[in-house]
């Protein structure tokens, strides 16, 4: 593991609601979950279950209705608009559909998100490294059309790791993938995870997924119904098909 350390993640009571009157919605309902330094949690469930939602009130994206987010001991929910930008900026988010801006290089969409922040002379150094980190040395220059789909997530993750987060949102990241691919950007994942000390949520309905990380939180109608060690020891094998049982 590295010196550096992941985020704490503690969330209290949280509840997400859409829509008024006899159409509204609970997304989120009454979650509560601590998430320690370094862990990598899958978040599983059916569409519709709260998974996305959750993610997104945890990476300050949307606000809750009620409860508490509370990240490295500090609350949150409780920010104002420029506490919220600068913790927006020590959480990583990588989206299934990847968000790259085409009309700009593998280097400049990994820069992207510190390009409003000037005088940092390590960015260069930061995105050169980061690039590296997840196998695309040489193609810096490349733009995203003249990638695959994997090499395009590899580019999500750098760009999601710029500014050093310590916690890593991860919607679907494997969703548009083979499953060959998949399992190399896990593997992928997993390895910034030693590397850098991150703690990682990712949701996802792949029992593959899933079976490979420390610990399975289960939605249903945005409550949680299943929270699972997968850390107990047993064999690769015997967890995948102990996660096989579950409806992800």
């Amino acid at each position: 593991m590295s010196e550096h350390t992941g985020s704490t993640v503690s969330v209290e009571h949280l509840v997400r609601r859409f829509g008024s009157g006899a159409e509204r919605l609970t997304a989120v309902d009454d979650v509560s979950l601590t998430i320690g330094a370094g862990e990598v949690v899958a978040l599983t469930g059916p569409s519709g279950s709260g998974k996305s939602t959750l993610l997104h009130l945890i990476g300050a994206i949307e606000q809750p209705d009620e409860g508490t987010v509370t990240v490295d001991g500090v609350d949150v929910t409780g920010l104002r608009r420029a506490g919220l930008a600068r913790y927006r900026q020590r959480v990583g988010f990588v989206f299934q559909r990847y968000h790259l801006l085409p009309a700009l290089t593998v280097l400049d969409n990994v820069l992207a998100p510190v390009l409003p922040r000037r005088g940092r002379a390590d960015h260069l150094a930061q995105a050169r490294d980061l690039i590296d980190a997840v196998g695309l040395a040489g193609r810096e220059r490349a733009l995203p059309a003249h990638l695959s789909g994997g090499q395009q997530q590899r580019v999500a993750i750098a760009r999601a790791l710029m500014g050093r987060p310590g916690l890593l949102l991860a919607d679907e990241p494997t969703g548009n993938l083979d499953s060959t691919t998949g399992a190399q950007i896990l593997d992928l994942l997993l390895g910034l995870r030693e590397r850098h000390g991150l703690t990682i949520l990712l949701a996802t309905h792949e029992q593959a997924v899933a079976a490979r990380c420390d610990r399975l939180v289960r939605l249903g109608d945005g409550r949680v119904v299943e929270d699972l060690d997968l850390t107990d020891g047993e064999d690769p094998a015997d967890t995948y098909d102990r996660v096989a049982r579950l409806r992800l």
